[in-house]
């Protein structure tokens, strides 16, 4: 498939009908909890399911929901065939631009690409855009059809916004995405973290005292949502990325009350107004997150909406994040693949490959896999990609090798990075837990709860390289073989003498991984830390490199779901317990376990001060009612509600009503 701009949403929306990509709803759907539960059911099926057009909302508007929920569509808002085929386009590009230029033919050569390289540059054209057909008389936002996500949201949220803010100072554009919750007809939330440019340039209006015009647009060619989700270099315009993407630049209009800001002409909706870096802030949320947790409520600045500007037969797009996966996961798998070439050529040329597993929910946790030549290599690729952009908010970074051994060494089959088994078998083979895990601390992703203080915790990487001779610690000596014929006693032996641990699962040391996952029922201070050093006095335990502890309402044996929750409630540098003894195999060496604490924190058990937020579920009665109209929705044979089996996983009374309300 060529690369190609849409002439708009509905032009995308007539190509996902044709790819059989798309299903219209049209008996009635409220967009108060009941769009977002249904959309959480079709894109957990099959790759993604279906996009969705809701054509009965109660407004006069339709709602477009899942509309990047799969690799297929994914490549269909790109333009391209593969998500690759960016990346190659990109390292191509570089390759071309940083080539030596012997000769006035080589220069010549340049000159088509860079003339092309021009064309994509974003133009402000004069007059008017499609997105300002119709102007409201009165600006009201509770006009469109904004849907509220989760029971325990704070209120709806806009959920797509692509938010276009300036620096003051140089007049450079930033195009980003951050949700938006409705206060009034006018007035919304604008949550935009500390990190984020548009904070920057909030910060830099409140130094000058002035209002900051803001623009939001939804809508129009749906590489615009994708851009503003991109881990663009900062300074860098996202509509040239655009550009790049559709192969044609992007038209900009100048908005009618805030004409400091451009748009694109062709977005379905255009929301201006602006934020007084004066007033007081605004207590925004909570917000059922990508993570699959609750966002806490905090302050944020507000939005005063001075024009709600659309065109004709305009189509409002949403998105609904919560409990992995979802269709974010393809956004992010977007940025992965297109992100890859660049992030090899600027800083980490010895990067093969790279994958965000979605169990990760992005930032939490990073598979990278390198060229290895010499000694410390993958320290300076983890130091290089913490510094890399909004890389810095990674929190488990996970290092494996290309077979480039020396000759003198044994060689290994090479594997995709996808290969989950084959890769962990690798990086265990490769790992001593007691130097081959380095941590350190940094900024993080406000959304983290794990971490004690906002914003601000504890990372770690593992380096499942293969180790030259410098790397190695001959003071330790691993088993491995043989632990695949304890699996038996080992689990028998966990289950007897620890009354705690509820789920077991050694599926891994069956495949000769060695590493358990134990869900653990805490009943007292540095509970998890005293259980692992108990467990590894088990002589049978030698074998075992590593020992992932979760909640006990969380059935370790879903791996899925339990290495979700793992890495969204670990601080791997204050939350890891090394127990290293002598081996009763050799008596002149040492072994080594990492235990790592993926459980809920609390005051009482953990010293930690923070509150701690619920995982996303659907109320019953939501529930109830997309049960009960789900057979005049058109969508197939029945599916039922995927949080009915997180319910049980929440905590405190609101777990106890939930359950008990389900069973009633």
């Amino acid at each position: 498939m060529p690369a190609m701009a849409y002439k708009n949403l509905s032009d995308f929306i007539n190509v996902l009908e044709k790819e059989n990509e798309l299903i219209r709803i049209k008996s009635y759907v409220n967009p108060h909890l009941e769009i977002a539960e249904i959309t959480d059911r079709i894109s957990k099926i099959n790759n993604g399911g279906k996009a969705l057009l809701f054509e009965n909302t109660g407004f006069k508007f339709p709602v477009l929901m899942n509309a990047y929920g799969s690799e297929k569509r994914m490549c269909l808002a790109l333009g391209v065939n593969e998500l690759n085929d960016v990346a190659k386009d990109i390292e191509n590009l570089f390759n071309l631009i940083s080539s030596p230029k012997e000769n006035i033919i080589d220069k010549l050569k340049l000159l088509p690409k860079l003339s092309q390289f021009a064309s994509w540059m974003p133009k402000v054209t004069k007059g008017k855009g499609t997105c300002q057909q119709i102007i409201m008389d009165e600006p009201d936002i509770t006009k469109l059809p904004v849907i509220t996500c989760w029971p325990k949201d704070g209120g709806p949220f806009v959920t797509l916004p692509v938010i276009h803010t300036k620096d003051p100072n140089n007049n450079i554009r930033n195009v980003g995405m951050y949700r938006m919750q409705i206060f009034g007809p006018a007035l919304t939330a604008m949550h935009w973290h500390k990190h984020k440019v548009s904070a920057k340039h909030f910060n830099e209006y409140k130094k000058l005292k002035k209002r900051m015009p803001v623009a939001v647009s939804l809508g129009g060619d749906p590489v615009y949502a994708y851009a503003a989700t991109a881990p663009l270099p900062e300074n860098v315009d996202e509509y040239m990325l655009a550009g790049f993407l559709r192969k044609k630049k992007v038209e900009l209009v100048k908005c009618i009350t805030q004409p400091e800001i451009e748009v694109p002409a062709d977005a379905d909706f255009v929301i201006e107004g602006y934020v007084n870096p004066d007033e007081e802030l605004i207590w925004e949320g909570p917000f059922g997150d990508h993570t699959g947790y609750y966002s806490l409520p905090d302050w944020y600045p507000k939005f005063h909406i001075t024009a709600i500007t659309h065109k004709k037969n305009a189509v409002y797009p949403a998105t609904i994040v919560g409990i992995p996966p979802q269709e974010d996961a393809w956004l992010g798998k977007a940025s992965e693949r297109i992100f890859l070439a660049p992030m090899k050529m600027t800083m980490v040329p010895e990067i093969v490959d790279m994958e965000m597993p979605v169990e990760g929910v992005f930032h939490n946790l990073v598979i990278a896999k390198i060229k290895k030549d010499y000694a410390g290599q993958g320290q300076k690729v983890m130091n290089a990609m913490w510094g890399a952009g909004q890389m810095m908010f990674n929190k488990i970074l996970v290092l494996t090798a290309s077979p480039n051994l020396p000759m003198n060494r044994e060689a290994f089959e090479d594997f995709k990075i996808t290969e989950y088994e084959k890769l962990a078998k690798n990086i265990f083979k490769n790992l001593n837990p007691a130097s081959d895990i380095y941590f350190s601390q940094g900024p993080m992703d406000v959304l983290d709860h794990s971490c004690s203080k906002l914003g601000f915790g504890g990372k770690m990487c593992i380096d499942g390289t293969f180790k030259h001779d410098e790397e190695l610690d001959e003071s330790y000596g691993f088993q491995v073989s043989g632990f695949r014929f304890q699996v038996d006693e080992i689990e028998n032996n966990l289950k007897n003498n620890f009354a705690e641990i509820k789920h077991i699962n050694v599926s891994l040391l069956q495949k000769e991984i060695p590493c358990i996952i134990i869900s653990v029922e805490k009943n007292k201070k540095d509970h998890v830390k005293i259980l692992h050093e108990s467990i590894m006095q088990l002589k049978e335990m030698e074998t075992i490199k590593m020992i992932l502890y979760v909640e006990h309402t969380v059935d370790a044996n879903d791996l899925a779901v339990a290495l979700w929750r793992f890495c969204n409630n670990l601080d791997p540098k204050r939350d890891h317990h090394l127990v290293k003894k002598q081996s009763s195999y050799n008596h002149h060496r040492y072994i080594a376990c990492m235990g790592f604490d993926g459980t809920i924190k609390t005051k009482q058990f953990d010293d930690f001060y923070r509150d701690w937020p619920n995982i996303i579920v659907a109320d019953d009665a939501t529930i109830s009612s997309v049960d009960a109209k789900w057979n005049t929705l058109g969508l197939g044979e029945f599916i039922p509600s995927p949080s009915l089996k997180f319910k049980n996983q929440m905590y405190g009374e609101e777990a106890v009503a939930a359950v008990s309300n389900h069973f009633s």
